[in-house]
């Protein structure tokens, strides 16, 4: 048996009917050319047959405050096959998954569930995988799914992604005696983490909270339009963008890739708010997970948050920006003085009244941050599966009571990869939020290319001036 980490603990206790806990991703792939006609049934097939068995974490099941292995397993259970109907558009996979992403998992089961999905125009077919973030945060999410594609477009050995064994099986099934000094090390590195989470606390209260304009406190997020209590009811929706747009813009302007998404994202939730007539004075604050995985682990959650200022109160791109990069760096700043265990301890004391509050529902108009807005760097490389190419990954994450839309994002080779998923009663047309997002990227454009076109002048004219 393997005991519940706390921050693995929280996320079971937020769950409830129109609440639920698990995040997933859906798989774009194309079938190979020369495939026969039997291609997707032949897949499903060998997985149904397949002796191989599924290893921890998928074959856990809760038990109390453990995960233990269930004796019962049933593949079919899990994993389903099902077909769209004609024309089988994008759109009719996407209000599949935003359905099926509105369902709970069944906690009597392993948390986790797979969907093959055939009949998508353009010879594709799809893989929506759901599971629940008490066993993995994305980042584990996303070591899980490289290892268990390929690289090789040849490869025809077929393994599911719950029989992929790695170094979290060994860690999951090593010796009681090993996971007991590993729990005595964990404490011992808890207890050793409090001096300077206490000196980083003091230095918070009287330097920085009411002193600093960059640092993004807990009390200061506005009621908004995304701040309310959520229906069982979701809407996913999902779009890829070239990746060196992105690269281009922060080049130009001297800023990192993320800085420029969050911008990015700024801007298109105030044109998306602006429409809805309820664009709030204040700027919006949203909450950045931020990994602190110090190793190669691919289970459980080592995530705290950055609280980001996203300067929605300002029309200009730029200054919103300006606003964006010295809130994210003061935060950065702070945790690059600390290490991972006293990051954790922190952002525990910190935003725990926080936490407190979400999982309680006690203040629901009280909330830390107006959205979340997370960044998963995913493969840098084309990933197969038994031949097929994929083509696209789409991250499906959570909304809770108070948050009613989540933006999560992942790069995979040139692109990145955009999911939406908001709570369809509270946020009409949420879908437009992806063509709000393209026309920013184009404001951003069209800046860089003014900037350019300047800096070129200058050179032109220097290099006129007589020698």
């Amino acid at each position: 048996m393997r005991p519940l980490h706390p921050i693995d603990f929280i996320f079971l206790s937020l769950e409830k009917r129109q609440q639920p806990m698990h995040v997933g991703g859906l798989f774009l792939f194309q079938i190979p050319d020369n495939a026969p006609e039997t291609f997707i049934q032949d897949l499903v097939a060998d997985i149904r047959e397949s002796k191989l068995k599924p290893i921890p974490p998928f074959n856990n099941r809760l038990d109390g405050l453990f995960w233990e292995e269930d004796s019962e397993f049933d593949l079919d259970h899990h994993f389903r096959h099902i077909a769209l109907p004609n024309p089988g558009r994008i759109r009719e996979l996407l209000v599949y998954i935003s359905q099926e992403h509105s369902t709970l998992i069944d906690r009597a089961k392993p948390l986790w569930t797979c969907h093959i999905i055939e009949g998508i125009e353009g010879n594709r077919f799809a893989m929506y995988f759901k599971i629940h973030h008490a066993m993995v945060d994305g980042v584990a999410g996303m070591r899980l799914v490289q290892k268990s594609l390929s690289n090789d477009p040849n490869a025809k050995s077929i393994v599911p992604l719950w029989c992929v064994e790695g170094k979290r099986h060994k860690r999951l099934t090593e010796p009681k005696s090993n996971k007991i000094k590993k729990i005595v090390s964990t404490i011992a590195g808890q207890l050793s983490a409090t001096p300077r989470v206490t000196q980083e606390l003091c230095k918070t209260v009287f330097t920085e909270m009411g002193k600093n304009p960059d640092y993004v406190s807990s009390f200061q997020a506005p009621p908004s339009l995304f701040n309310q209590r959520v229906s069982a009811s979701r809407r996913f929706a999902a779009q890829s963008f070239d990746f060196e747009r992105f690269r281009s813009i922060s080049k130009t302007l001297n800023v990192t890739i993320n800085d420029i998404i969050l911008a990015v994202c700024s801007g298109a939730l105030r044109e998306y708010l602006i429409s809805q007539n309820a664009l709030p004075k204040k700027p919006l604050i949203a909450m950045v997970p931020a990994s602190v995985r110090n190793d190669d682990s691919d289970f459980s959650n080592r995530i705290t948050m950055i609280l980001a200022n996203l300067g929605t109160h300002q029309a200009d791109p730029l200054d919103r920006l300006d606003i964006i990069v010295r809130s994210v760096r003061n935060a950065k700043r702070r945790f690059g003085r600390m290490t991972p265990n006293q990051i954790l301890n922190y952002s525990a004391f910190v935003y725990g009244a926080a936490g407190f509050n979400i999982v309680s529902g006690l203040m629901p108009k009280r909330q830390a941050f107006n959205i979340v807005i997370s960044n998963v760097p995913g493969p840098t490389e084309a990933l197969y599966w038994n031949g097929a190419k994929l083509e696209a990954l789409y991250p499906a994450s959570i909304v809770l009571d108070g948050q009613a839309l989540n933006i999560t994002m992942t790069s995979y080779l040139d692109k990145l990869e955009v999911g939406l998923l908001g709570c369809r009663n509270a946020l009409p047309k949420m879908q437009n939020l992806l063509t709000h997002l393209e026309d920013e990227i184009q404001r951003f454009e069209t800046i860089v290319k003014s900037i350019e076109s300047k800096q070129n002048n200058v050179i032109t004219i220097k290099s006129k001036k007589p020698a």
